[in-house]
């Protein structure tokens, strides 16, 4: 098996950890048991919304947010669950937590807790089969690595799990990968894995590979929608507001996602997962941009033909099949009607005017702890521009401050979590210096 047939195996099925029953939920012909972390965002409220579509096959049984607890509160009522998880630790004492803490124990095997830990306890209860990770940041990444070492399936739509640490993210995968076939858990055709790619960018290239042999691959395209500023000068982006930038053209995203589609940040991080999932040299991997965002992503292959994977602008279409695969289920949406859709734009994406591209195509090439630091200070810059602390233009200025200053005092070989946090919080603290000293 090729490196790339292996970068490629990324599958949902319920897997079970090692010592656990070994049963996956399609075997039982039970339902498949979620938890979904980051329950309240963009992308797990769409979550939700197909379990709730698909109630007779999907059951959610753990919820985890950051600090919206009364959001979490209706949440786990309406669905029914009883393991629930609140990220801010400092939230700890407060009334509404030790409502939901009275909920949870009303079950006998029911549990709450706040913290980063309570989250990562979530993903290794024994009943659980899939793990959404819709966490936004590196907050995201020890909860994906350790999903998979507990055995768990992974649906991803945490950017930053592959970007901070694919280097630790995708052998583990790799090692379920083996271990589903071993006990008869794959599916019979098409890839075993254990990790299924959320981003409708990285689910379309995951489906435009099915069948395919990956060794005629010669080239992934990623597709963007340019932002709300494509075709502007960088004079012209000088004074825009974060108002202006979280007006997305055509998706509906949470803040920071929005903020780095604007920046196109958003593609380069893309482009390093498409990196890892599919074991892609980055000379392979072309972004275009496609304003109509009707085509989310294609893949050519040696022969000149192309795939492409075209289809409505909701999020719920590659979440559900993440949840669904090997199967296709119902549509959650009402599916593109090609008579209406018009033309089909392309242009090459402005990397000069988008320095955010540029800079995180820099930081995969170059490897190691590098994305690490880049995607700390882009967390940074963005929500201090949100937060009107730091003009637009000064996001990519200070993401490349803390490349620059990183590569100085030596780019380190990815070798565990606790150095990819050390790097987190040096690159953190050397973005806010340069806020600081150059914001608004």
């Amino acid at each position: 098996m090729s490196s790339c047939d292996e970068g490629v195996q990324t599958s949902v099925r319920g897997a079970r950890d090692a010592s656990g029953a070994g049963v996956s939920a399609a075997a039982r012909g039970a339902r498949r048991r979620v938890v979904v972390l980051g329950s309240t965002g963009s992308i797990g409220t769409q979550t939700l919304d197909v379990i709730a579509q698909h109630a007779d096959r999907l059951e959610a049984v753990g919820l985890a947010v950051f600090g919206s607890v009364d959001a979490l509160g209706r949440q786990a009522r309406e669905f029914g669950v009883r393991h629930l998880a609140v990220g801010d630790e400092r939230l700890a004492g407060d009334a509404r937590c030790d409502d939901l803490a009275a909920w949870c124990a009303a079950a006998p095997e029911g549990t709450f807790g706040t913290g980063g830990a309570a989250v990562v306890d979530l993903v290794r209860l024994p009943e659980v089969d899939v793990v959404v990770n819709a966490l936004v940041g590196e907050a995201g990444m020890r909860a994906s690595y350790e999903a998979l070492a507990a055995g768990k399936v992974l649906a991803l739509a945490n950017k930053e799990s592959l970007v901070v640490a694919g280097d630790l993210i995708m052998p583990l995968a790799a090692e379920l990968d083996a271990r589903r076939r071993a006990e008869g858990l794959a599916p019979a055709f098409g890839p075993a894995g254990a990790l299924m790619p959320i981003d409708s960018e990285h689910g379309a290239i995951y489906q435009c590979l099915l069948g395919e042999d990956p060794r005629e691959v010669t080239r992934l395209w990623v597709t963007a929608s340019g932002g709300p500023f494509r075709g502007r000068t960088r004079d012209e982006l000088s004074a825009i507001t974060p108002a202006q930038a979280l007006a997305h053209p055509t998706w509906n995203m949470g803040a920071k996602i929005s903020i780095d589609s604007s920046t196109l940040m958003n593609k380069g991080l893309e482009v390093i997962e498409a990196h890892h999932l599919f074991a892609m040299p980055y000379d392979q991997i072309e972004v275009v941009v496609q304003p109509q965002s009707a085509i989310h992503s294609m893949v050519e292959f040696a022969d000149g033909s192309v795939k492409a994977h075209l289809g409505t602008t909701d999020m719920r279409i590659p979440i559900q099949f993440a949840l669904s695969y090997p199967e296709r289920w119902g549509a959650p949406v009402r599916p593109m009607d090609f008579r209406t859709l018009g033309t089909l734009e392309f242009a090459a994406p402005d990397v000069d005017t988008f320095r955010c591209l540029a800079l995180a195509r820099h930081a995969g090439a170059v490897g190691g702890t590098l994305p690490c630091a880049m995607n700390a200070a882009n967390e940074v810059a963005v929500a201090a521009f949100l937060a009107e602390e730091c003009p637009y233009l000064g996001i990519a200025a200070c993401v490349e401050a803390v490349m620059d200053a990183h590569e100085r005092e030596g780019v380190q070989r990815v070798e565990g979590l606790d150095q990819l946090e050390a790097v987190d919080a040096w690159s953190r603290e050397a973005a806010r210096a340069w806020v600081r000293a150059h914001g608004a």
